[in-house]
């Protein structure tokens, strides 16, 4: 019962705050807003590409040569163009000055291709069409060792299937408001955090700690009932904001919504348990600077402002985003909703919930040593 009073207590007090709870609810839902309108057209479906030029030089011969220029031609009719490289001219420093896609070389030993970083889409979709190519091309060489007179079989009827396309849930891919109330839902997930830092710190400033201390209530009662109250109400502040966005932006959060609540609840639990730990590791202003600076962090490479893509980037700046709760959680709750991928949920608990009882437990530790809160 002390547990559940305490816990009790911790809401009433926060819930008097009234500007902490107006910002936990109120500006995510005005960001929301802001940047689902601003970048709307950044999650367009509609994209055009137009044509896509590819230089080659083609040295081979024999079959592999009629083949390609088959291909070529074929390929010439879905909008990309193969061009013959020029005496005299670099393939590599065309495709540098961003003249072309790529520059592909064809000999006998096989296929080499030297992409764009500037055309990834369209180096992409170049590559995949070499790649199915080859592949075809392979299947044709093994079936002429066996029965040359059905060599070309395996080319037959190839036109339109040099590019195959699988998409998640086709009719339903993200929009602005889609994308933003999952990733700001998040993030105020990750602002327990904030507050949690001052779970303790609050009670010494206020000259509470030591009514608790002297009271007849075991120090873990006080621990177990702080950290109830604090996780119930971010809990609270997260699940309106999902459901504003739900109701009055009209995001969608697909059908598994108690398995998207499973991974709010763990960030949550892994956002208040860090948040007591720093608390308790650093004193006064330092934990709340430290705290919002890591918050801030992990939400800017968590892709809270802007999409983070897969290609993340090598280095310094993949490994930063990989360390962001808020991309794990984004990643997860994304293949969820628009995947149906439940099990991408239970790696991202567990992640949460692990780190979560570390902290916790290092937070009681500290506790434990000391006279007071």
């Amino acid at each position: 019962m002390n547990i559940l009073a305490i816990a009790l207590k911790e809401l009433k007090s926060d819930f008097r705050d009234r500007r902490t709870v107006l910002f936990l609810m109120a500006f995510p839902i005005v960001l929301m807003l802001i940047l689902g309108l601003a970048l709307t057209n950044a999650f367009s479906d509609n994209l055009s590409l137009g044509e896509i030029k590819v230089l080659m030089k083609d040295t081979s011969s024999g079959q592999l040569s009629q083949a390609f220029s088959a291909f070529a031609a074929e390929m010439g009719k879905s909008g990309v163009k193969f061009e013959a490289l020029q005496p005299g001219t670099d393939g590599r420093e065309e495709v540098e000055q961003n003249r072309y896609v790529d520059y592909v070389e064809i000999k006998d030993s096989g296929i080499s291709l030297y992409g764009s970083s500037r055309n990834v889409i369209e180096s992409n979709i170049v590559q995949g069409m070499l790649a199915s190519f080859t592949d075809k091309y392979n299947a044709a060489a093994a079936v002429a060792q066996i029965e040359p007179a059905k060599t070309m079989l395996v080319f037959a009827d190839s036109s339109g299937d040099y590019i195959k396309e699988t998409a998640i849930n086709a009719d339903r891919m993200p929009g602005s408001f889609d994308y933003y109330a999952v990733v700001i839902t998040v993030m105020v997930g990750l602002w327990g955090a904030m507050s949690a830092g001052r779970l303790i710190r609050s009670e010494i400033v206020r000259g509470t700690a030591v009514r608790f201390v002297a009271a007849p209530v075991r120090k873990s009662d006080i621990f177990i009932g702080k950290v109830l109250g604090s996780i119930v109400l971010n809990l609270l502040c997260v699940i309106i904001v999902m459901v504003f966005s739900k109701y009055v932006f009209k995001a969608y959060w697909g059908e598994h919504t108690g398995v998207v609540l499973a991974v709010l609840f763990s960030l949550v639990m892994i956002s208040v348990s860090f948040g007591l730990a720093v608390g308790y590791v650093l004193k006064g202003a330092a934990s709340t600077g430290v705290i919002n600076l890591i918050v801030q962090l992990c939400s800017f490479f968590g892709g809270a402002y802007f999409p983070i893509g897969e290609d993340a980037g090598q280095g310094m700046m993949g490994f930063l985003v990989q360390l962001s709760p808020i991309r794990w959680a984004n990643r997860a709750l994304t293949e969820i909703i628009y995947g149906n991928e439940l099990s991408a949920a239970w790696h991202v608990i567990g992640k949460n919930l692990g780190f979560a009882a570390l902290f916790l437990l290092a937070s009681a530790i500290f506790m434990h040593r000391r006279e007071g809160l």
